[in-house]
Parts: structure tokens; C-alpha cells; sequence
């Protein structure tokens, strides 16, 4: 791995109950996060191909590390994303460079596709900050109920020449969505939208 990775943590969040109803089966999120230096931290550089190539391993790593905790089959994760907060001595297009759609094929091939655009968010920040992984439906981004994010933070993450990287993937949407839309049993997936 060209990364040098310091810390990997992966989490579930199981929702139970919401508005004081029962969600039976459970909604389920889990998010995996790496701590890796980074290479171009406390100087300007004009290539960030390093970033590009590192981000295809995290896609990979990340996604299999959240279809794992889920303990689904790839093809029964229903929506993805992915964010990166910089630490001080990066810079914020080092997180776009890691995010690159590089990330997003190795990302696809872990949860048996995804016609839609993988949502993302990018950051400068220090330890203990949060970090929000937007989510959206992994074949059809009109499908509303799967709108939705999951935050995640790590107490000594990111110091200043380090990059925390996330991945985030879901076996269903929001609890009790009822705001309208395309429904994700009525998407087609060909174009990413419907």
C-alpha cells in the first residue's frame, strides 16, 4: 500500500427507534475512516498524482471494510459517500485529490456497483473535529430517502501532516423517509439519477 496509514477505525450505527416508532429491520450505516500522512503536507506541488493513486487503495479498502461490518452481500449496499479533512500543514485541494474519481471505481467494485455520483465532502481541520460522509443512493441519486450523512471523528485525527480519509456505505435509507420522490424500489440506476 503507497499509503501510510497510522489508524483505521470502522463503526455501524444501527437506528432502532425513531419519532418514537420501532424501525424493524434496523436502518444501518457504517463508516470507515483512515489516518494516513500526508505526502505533499508543509509544501506546493503541482502533481498530486501520489493523492490520486492512494485514494484508488482507500476506495477499495474502505468499501470492503464497510460491507464487512454490515455483513451484507456487495450488491445489498443501498448508498455510499465519502469525505476527507486535511490537516493543517495539507492544503484543501489535497483532499479533492484523494476523493479524485480515482476512489470512486476500486469504491464501486466493493458494493456490486453504482451508476450514481459518489457524494462527497472535503475539509481543513484538526483533532477531534467531525467529519461529515454525505450519503446518497449508490444507482439513482433522485432517490430522496437515502439523502442522508453520518459523522464520524477520532480524537488525535488529523494532526497537521495528516489526511483522515472516509468511506461510508448503507443497507437502507433514512428511518420512516416521507418526504416523496422516486423510491428506491422504483429506481432503474441506468443514467445515476432514476
Amino acid at each position: 500500500m503507497k499509503a501510510k496509514l497510522r489508524k483505521l477505525l470502522v463503526t455501524v450505527e444501527d437506528t432502532h427507534r425513531e419519532g418514537g416508532r420501532a424501525i424493524a429491520p434496523p436502518t444501518r450505516k457504517a463508516v470507515a475512516v483512515a489516518v494516513i500522512a500526508n505526502p505533499y503536507a508543509g509544501g506546493y506541488a503541482d502533481d498530486l498524482t501520489e493523492l490520486i493513486d492512494i485514494g484508488a487503495e482507500l476506495g477499495a479498502l474502505l468499501g470492503e471494510k464497510c460491507v464487512a461490518a454490515l455483513g451484507i452481500a456487495p450488491e445489498a449496499a443501498q448508498s455510499y459517500g465519502k469525505a476527507a479533512m486535511v490537516g493543517a500543514a495539507g492544503e484543501l485541494e489535497h483532499a479533492a485529490a484523494i476523493l479524485h474519481p480515482a476512489l470512486g471505481a476500486p469504491l464501486r467494485g466493493t458494493v456490486g456497483g453504482g451508476a450514481a455520483l459518489v457524494p462527497s465532502s472535503k475539509k481543513m481541520g484538526g483533532p477531534g473535529q467531525p467529519l461529515d460522509v454525505p450519503l446518497g443512493h449508490k444507482d439513482a441519486a433522485y432517490v430522496r430517502s437515502h439523502f442522508d450523512a453520518i459523522e464520524t471523528r477520532l480524537h488525535d485525527a488529523p494532526r497537521a501532516g495528516e489526511i483522515m480519509v472516509a468511506v461510508a456505505v448503507t443497507d437502507s435509507g433514512r428511518p420512516l423517509p416521507r418526504v416523496g420522490g422516486l423510491r428506491a424500489e422504483d429506481a432503474i440506476g441506468a443514467d445515476g439519477l432514476r
